[in-house]
């Protein structure tokens, strides 16, 4: 049979719908809510067990309760109704197909809501298993796997719809075939179990950018900096927030009209910041390997209110493909220890300064205890969005600037690896601070 266009039609319907983290605290009428679940049960699930439950949480007692658990999820507090997707364990889920069953029904819920002219997005962090179960009343039998927030968008609510991978990058036919790219490092293995492997542990991550293609480390940050939404505030980080600004705080005077690049901002929390600290003439440049990065961060200047216009640089193999001697300054917000070549970069950050020119760098430090920490905790996880990275030992920053660069300023920030950002100068103590900071001239 022919298709038709109505079909079609309705396809493109359901792929304008897009993730909303910005609600407008509009209630949902429990029979409008209803439906939408009605619906998601017209999905389809492991030999039709429904192995499902959807605990609804629509009071807004609860609907705090459960952002304060979630953390980075302030949506949850905002939104209309959260539908927890639960499932019940012990019934065919070794090829994960209660699993699949529970998603294809959020999947369903999300669509109905979408068409019924409501928001949503899908999270699978809520927070603390443990304190999850005890907000939801679960029973030991059952497991949350996430949770769909539905809510009338906020009218400065992001509308562009994140990007989408080619569909040749990651479909093929007969055999498995897919971009370079694409394909992560992992470290050498006869095998990876999917069970060994989770968030907090996983055995097989590659953390060192330096095993990791310039292309794998483009593709990878691109993708993940659309885990959210570019929204005022977002990636925000609780313990580099205050540091930040510390940091910022050495960028020497500028010259009339100075040309600024900053590098590798990733989801452009620093770039707000640098923004509003240049002089007026001064041209803003953002220096990064994709131009999903790039969009990502123009998005966001603007919900920052930021008006100042921003350059955009693309660097995808390390290379700055700017005149030589046209820079006046270049930012590097803890960048350095995300590339798969610094050497390479700060080869290039020598070439396209003018004499004179300054680099402001903030780089974590490994031998602090915050480096300890990483160490022992982070580092044993999943590599993070903004993509994989090492504490740089200070000796090897030094060494890295060595060739190229005289250091003007420096400074240790903090000591905890959450929060602080006192600045300690002049003493060898320094060196054990959670991050290095300095400026630095580019020689003659």
């Amino acid at each position: 049979m022919p298709t038709s266009a109505a079909p079609l039609g309705a396809l493109d319907l359901l792929a304008a719908r897009l993730s909303c983290r910005a609600f407008t605290q509009e209630r949902l009428a429990s029979d409008e809510l209803n439906a939408m679940l009605r619906d998601a049960l017209e999905a389809p699930s492991s030999c039709n067990q429904q192995a499902w439950h959807f605990v609804v949480l629509d009071q807004p007692e609860d609907l705090a309760r459960a952002a304060d658990l979630a953390g980075g999820n302030p949506h949850f507090r905002d939104c209309a109704a959260l539908v927890y997707l639960c499932f019940q364990k012990g019934w065919t889920h070794d090829n994960f197909s209660v699993v699949q069953g529970v998603a294809a029904a959020g999947y369903h819920l999300m669509l109905s809501a979408h068409l019924r002219g409501w928001a949503s997005v899908w999270n699978a962090g809520t927070g603390d298993p443990v304190a999850v179960r005890d907000l939801l009343g679960l029973p030991a039998i059952f497991e949350n796997q996430g949770a769909i927030a539905l809510g009338r968008a906020a009218p400065d609510s992001p509308a562009r719809k994140p990007p989408r991978r080619a569909l040749e990058t990651v479909v093929s036919y007969g055999r498995f075939e897919r971009p370079e790219e694409s394909i992560y490092p992992a470290k050498p293995a006869p095998a990876y179990p999917f069970h060994a492997i989770s968030r907090v542990s996983n055995p097989f991550a590659e953390w060192n950018p330096q095993s990791w293609s310039w292309a794998q480390l483009a593709d990878y940050r691109a993708y993940s900096v659309w885990a959210k939404s570019p929204l005022a505030g977002v990636y925000t980080s609780r313990r580099e927030g205050a540091a930040t600004r510390a940091w910022l705080d050495m960028l020497a005077p500028l010259p009339e009209g100075a040309k600024v690049a900053e590098l590798l901002p990733w989801g452009g929390t620093s770039t707000t910041l640098l923004a509003g600290r240049l002089p007026e003439d001064a041209q803003l440049l953002v220096a990064e390997l994709h131009p999903h990065n790039l969009t990502f961060i123009r998005d966001r200047l603007e919900r920052e209110g930021v008006t100042r216009a921003m350059g955009e640089i693309l660097c995808p193999d390390g290379h700055l493909p700017c005149e030589d001697r046209s820079l006046d300054a270049i930012v590097v917000p803890q960048s350095l220890e995300h590339m798969a070549d610094p050497a390479l970069m700060l080869a290039e950050i020598a070439r396209v300064l003018k004499p004179g020119g300054q680099l402001l760098i903030s780089a974590r430090n490994r031998v602090s205890r915050a480096g300890a920490d990483w160490a022992r905790g982070e580092s044993q996880g999943q590599v993070p969005l903004q993509g994989p990275w090492t504490p740089l030992r200070p000796r090897a920053l030094l060494a890295l600037l060595a060739p190229h660069f005289t250091i003007e300023e420096l400074a240790g920030l903090g000591l905890a690896r959450e929060g602080g950002a006192d600045a300690l100068r002049g003493s060898p103590l320094l060196w054990r601070r959670r991050a290095i900071a300095l400026r630095a001239r580019l020689r003659g």
